[in-house]
């Protein structure tokens, strides 16, 4: 249960670094939304984070949680914000998803 609670951390990982970005590209209100989108992210992903700690080591719980949150976060900037994408960045993101599986599998 507690990888599951992983997971669902790393996605609000990207949901802060998703907001903060877009947070950037605001004014006014609008900024204002997406920087309280930020930290209401920021919030449950840190409380998610300390809740599968609880029970999971913390180096692979962090490895996991920024990579997702890595990974899910370029993907945005891919699809989303139409950030360049080439051989070497995908090559790059596919064995980050490597070694967040790695750790998974190895984990006790």
């Amino acid at each position: 249960m507690n990888w599951l609670i992983l997971i669902i951390a790393g996605l609000f990982e990207v949901g802060f670094a998703t907001c903060l970005e877009k947070g950037n590209q605001s004014s006014g209100s609008s900024a204002v939304m997406w920087y309280s989108g930020f930290v209401i992210s920021l919030t449950i992903s840190m409380l998610l984070l300390i809740k599968a700690t609880q029970t999971l080591p913390i180096g692979t719980s962090y490895a996991v949680w920024t990579g997702i949150g890595a990974v899910g976060t370029v993907l945005v900037g891919i699809l989303w914000f139409k950030e360049p994408t080439n051989f070497w960045r995908l090559f790059f993101i596919f064995t980050l998803i490597g070694s967040v599986v790695g750790l998974k599998a190895v984990s006790h």
